[in-house]
């Protein structure tokens, strides 16, 4: 259990670390993403190959997977805007209204009963972003990326977890990656006009950052998260994953000296973010403890 516990957190450290990541990488958002999808590729089919795991999919379920799998990669093009555009605090805050979009679009596309506690406990953390969009007009842009970026994180899950069901987990995520890095390639010269990029190859510096990126924390954290889950249950992982940007933020205190470009007001809204993520945890761990057996 202890092990468990060390590897998930491990995993959780390294998902927060991608945005300090994102900040160090030169290269424009949308090409940041096409190559740490190409590395992860290649990387995760080299690792099932060899373990004697990769197997074809019909075609039908590849459209239905490579359609997700398209949520990942803008997801991760608008969350590095955020922190590109913005910093990284306003990045890994911004993805914590991800909660409020899910409220909403879980019972819509799943056709179930609307939770008011739910929409509600996402309001508050909406208005935490508010109140920073608010009194940080300078990372209006960063911003509007961030929320976008928590617009598409509340939808993977929701269309990911019907896709769980029929693929194993490793499987899945091979061909999802693989789905994002074939519609990227296709959305990148849509994008640049807008976003341009002042190089397209990365540089020796990017390479290593990417490579990082990629294998640890991509790959490795993958791995790492599905180790844990082997001995603790999916909610102690979400939990657990909440910390992600308060991890985010004190690294980019500690390496970016992020903070000396916030006031007051940042604090207020991430605190307002952090209210309703603990009020959500405690109603959902008050529920499973009503249930016997869980």
């Amino acid at each position: 259990m202890k092990k468990a516990l060390l590897q998930l957190h491990i995993a959780v450290f390294l998902a927060g670390f991608t945005a300090i990541l994102g900040k160090l990488i030169g290269l424009n958002e949308v090409l940041l993403v096409w190559y740490r999808l190409l590395i992860t590729v290649l990387t995760l089919g080299l690792i099932l190959y060899s373990r004697g795991k990769l197997k074809r999919i019909p075609v039908k379920e590849v459209i239905k997977i490579f359609a997700v799998g398209a949520l990942v990669a803008l997801h991760w093009v608008a969350f590095y805007g955020s922190v590109k555009y913005g910093n990284v605090s306003i990045g890994v805050v911004c993805i914590s209204g991800a909660g409020f979009f899910t409220a909403i679009f879980d019972p819509l596309i799943s056709r179930k009963k609307i939770s008011l506690i739910e929409i509600i406990l996402g309001a508050i953390a909406i208005a935490g972003i508010y109140i920073i969009f608010d009194f940080h007009p300078q990372f209006k842009l960063g911003i509007l990326f961030g929320v976008i970026s928590a617009i598409l994180c509340s939808l993977f899950p929701i269309f990911n977890k019907q896709l769980l069901l029929s693929h194993s987990p490793e499987i899945l995520t091979l061909y999802e990656l693989g789905g994002g890095l074939v519609v990227l390639s296709f959305f990148i010269p849509v994008y640049l006009p807008f976003f341009p990029a002042s190089y397209f190859f990365p540089t020796t510096h990017d390479w290593i950052w990417l490579l990082i990126m990629a294998w640890f924390c991509t790959v490795l954290t993958f791995d790492l998260q599905l180790n844990a889950l082997t001995k603790l249950s999916p909610f102690t992982s979400n939990l657990a994953y909440n910390l992600e940007p308060v991890y985010g933020i004190i690294l980019a205190f500690v390496i970016f000296n992020e903070n000396r470009a916030l006031n007051i007001n940042f604090y207020l809204g991430v605190g307002l973010i952090i209210i309703a993520v603990a009020l959500q945890m405690w109603r959902v761990w008050y529920a499973r403890r009503r249930v016997p057996g869980t």
